[in-house]
């Protein structure tokens, strides 16, 4: 869902992303994360599993 002013309603940590693949999904409302330490830490603080995608297209 877009906002009427044609910006994007979500954004998650793929925007800084230089893959064209992870760009396009940059605008997902999921809290989309690339492969890093971060991301597993995060997921342990918070106890949540990490769900890993390994793409189509």
């Amino acid at each position: 869902m877009k906002p009427n002013n044609g910006e994007h309603a979500y954004t998650n940590h793929l925007i800084h992303e230089k893959s064209p693949y992870l760009l396009q999904h940059a605008h997902n409302p999921v809290d989309w994360w690339p492969w890093c330490d971060e991301a597993f830490k995060i997921a342990r603080r918070y106890n949540r599993p990490v769900f890993l995608s390994v793409g189509y297209s």
